[in-house]
């Protein structure tokens, strides 16, 4: 969690919102993403699905089982629909999200009893540090 809070830090040097994500797999990081919509025109380029892709071209498989995904905001309906797609096996992630969060604050969206994949979900690591990144970010831009 202290690499996707460091690449969280690197996203709000650029202006993008400061989210970072790192997907492990035997202990070892197999992909690394931050926030970077606006600067890559992507609406699609959220931290998790920049750590997923780039973890999925290096192992060359579209699938991750056994991985487990560390990001320090709560995903959105999109990047959840992404873990169950790439059939990750853990998610880890830092603070909630409120307004848009899936995994417990908007929805259980992991709990689906539609999904043909359960993904394990654990919140609030190094939550004050996640929360604190986000909260100085915003008071910039307000």
């Amino acid at each position: 969690m202290r690499e996707a809070l460091r690449l969280a830090a690197f996203a709000a040097s650029l202006g993008e919102v400061p989210v970072g994500a790192v997907l492990v797999l035997d202990g070892q990081i197999i992909g690394r993403g931050f926030n970077c919509p606006i600067s890559s025109h992507d609406p699609s380029a959220h931290a998790e699905m920049v750590a997923i892709r780039s973890a999925a071209r290096q192992l060359g498989n579209y699938r991750l089982p056994a991985s487990t995904l560390y990001v320090t905001l709560e995903p959105c309906s999109m990047c959840a629909g992404l873990l169950v797609h790439a059939r990750v096996e853990r998610l880890v992630y830092g603070t909630s999200e409120p307004r848009a969060g899936v995994a417990v604050s908007q929805q259980h969206f992991f709990e689906q009893r539609f999904l043909n994949h359960r993904v394990i979900v654990q919140g609030g690591v190094l939550a004050t540090e996640s929360q604190t990144l986000l909260r100085d970010f915003f008071k910039t831009r307000r």
